[in-house]
């Protein structure tokens, strides 16, 4: 196995250290990478933001628990100038220290940076997408060291829907919404158990994550768009030891699909500042913060329309996608491609649409859906030897799942929108090309022999849609997509051909513009 090193920022040092309770993944970070013998580090740069606290008693004390850490000492003669170069404006001294913290990560002496604080994601990924794959919330750097060093991930199953009452109130997810929501219990007996309103649910040894959803009108919303179909997000909770980006895009992904396909005009949520991984994910995919309550509690909406998106000048048709999600660009020279893809891969990729025919052990013993990996998430990156030129983010890519025990077999499964691509030449490249996004563990990234002579390629994307029916190979060569073997490498998929393979799916929204 490969040394990985962890740096950690000054906000995940204060949850270790806090005189508090530790959180669970917080402490979660130390324990696995204590196991697998992997650095965790501190920048030197963290000591100068320590010192900045006026309260001298804190201040000593804070700066003695650092010396637990091993540290990363500073580039000597770094400039200021030479960092805003690189990572922007730097109008602050803390944001002198994130920008540090940014160039320890981009030249190679830190693998991945650990940070609670959103600003620096956001600033990571303004630089490059693969600097921002390799700033990481705690949780996901738990759940990314678990997955590189453990054989099986552990299970994540289905997103179950389910009714408030089946849901147990003494759950320990509750408890800090109590502390955010003192009338929490009593809400929740009157308002979602008496009315026995829908939860999504996802069960990973015990409750892991819930959704409460709720449908509005304009007239009855706290909604500042008044939109005459609305979605409420009343709760959205994670556990939070299981905290991150997985978990959580996982239960958004099922907000996003359901308001499309079900053609709400609106999704809203409200939640407080501190909930810094939740409105990360809200912004990255166009929710806005369009008001504040008096108690300090902020409203989060997205619009949603049924509509094409139509392109921006100056704007790719990758942030359109982002921004507008599950909706995409077709037309106006969108290019579009077919991915093969085997059976184990789209398994790991795509456990939604696992169909063995014989059912699992946990189906058997009458426990959730099955097991599921973390794959069944929003961001996803795909690994292959392809030389074929993807085209510019926002092209189209379509999965052609090949020949398979298990149903559906050579036909196309899913429908994903590229966002980059890059080439490892090792399996660390690998490793810190995929980031956070991986579903494979370092043993299944070396079976890849990555070299110099034997380059693997890394594609970034967005999962948008599953092909629902699969489109099988008999239809695709009716359609002229495969005309005759199915092909063993990337292939390209003509507009004229795509229009009559995206007219199979109801996506919820009209990908083309009408014709006059």
């Amino acid at each position: 196995m490969s040394a990985q090193t962890y740096l950690i920022d000054t906000n995940v040092i204060i949850g270790l250290e806090d005189n508090r309770q530790v959180q669970p993944a917080f402490a979660a970070l130390l324990s696995t990478a204590a196991k697998y013998k992997v650095d965790v580090m501190v920048h030197e740069a963290a000591r100068d933001d320590i010192q900045r606290d006026r309260d001298v008693v804190r201040r000593n004390i804070s700066l003695s628990k650092l010396r637990k850490f091993q540290f990363l000492r500073k580039v000597r003669g770094l400039e200021t100038a030479e960092l805003e170069r690189k990572f922007g404006p730097l109008g602050r001294p803390n944001d002198i220290v994130d920008a540090t913290l940014l160039d320890a990560v981009e030249r190679g002496v830190a693998d991945f940076l650990v940070t609670e604080d959103r600003r620096l994601h956001e600033r990571a990924r303004r630089v490059s997408p693969e600097l921002g794959r390799r700033v990481l919330y705690v949780a996901d750097a738990v759940q990314l060291l678990r997955t590189t060093y453990e054989a099986v991930a552990a299970p994540v199953r289905y997103v179950e829907e389910v009714y408030a009452n089946e849901i147990q109130l003494t759950d320990d997810i509750f408890s800090s919404l109590r502390e955010d929501y003192p009338s929490f219990d009593q809400w929740w007996r009157e308002k979602c158990v008496h009315e026995r309103r829908v939860c999504w649910a996802v069960f990973d040894e015990g409750l892991a994550g819930l959704i409460v959803r709720k449908d509005e009108t304009a007239s009855d919303t706290d909604a500042t768009i008044k939109a005459k179909k609305i979605l409420k997000i009343c709760t959205f909770k994670v556990r939070p030891e299981k905290r991150g980006v997985k978990l959580g895009e996982l239960l958004l992904k099922k907000v996003f699909w359901f308001a499309q396909i079900n053609r709400y005009n609106l999704a809203y949520i409200t939640t407080y500042k501190t909930q810094s991984a939740l409105i990360d994910l809200l912004e990255y995919y166009g929710f806005q913060n369009t008001a504040t309550k008096r108690d300090g509690e902020l409203i989060y909406e997205k619009p949603f329309s049924q509509g094409p998106l139509l392109p921006v000048a100056g704007t790719s048709n990758f942030e359109l996608g982002r921004l507008n999600y599950p909706r995409f660009v077709t037309g106006c020279g969108v290019r579009a491609f077919g991915i093969p893809i085997k059976e184990g891969y789209h398994d790991t990729l795509y456990p939604d649409l696992r169909n063995p025919k014989q059912a699992d052990l946990f189906e058997t013993l009458g426990v959730g859906l099955g097991p599921k990996r973390p794959g069944n998430t929003i961001r996803k990156v795909y690994l292959c030897r392809a030389s074929a030129s993807l085209g510019p983010p926002g092209s189209l890519l379509m999965f052609y799942k090949g020949k398979s025990r298990n149903p559906p077999s050579q036909a196309l499964t899913a429908i994903g929108i590229f966002e980059e691509s890059s080439v490892a030449s090792s399996t660390k490249d690998l490793m810190l090309l995929t980031g956070g996004r991986s579903v494979y563990s370092e043993a299944e990234l070396e079976m890849w022999k990555a070299t110099e002579g034997r380059p693997v390629k890394v594609i970034n994307y967005l999962l948008v849609a599953y092909i629902e029916p699969a489109v099988s190979l008999e239809e695709l060569r009716i359609l002229g997509v495969m005309p005759g073997h199915p092909p063993q490498s990337i292939f390209r998929i003509r507009n004229r051909h795509l229009e009559d393979l995206i007219g199979k799916i109801d996506l919820g929204f009209s990908p083309w513009q009408p014709k006059l």
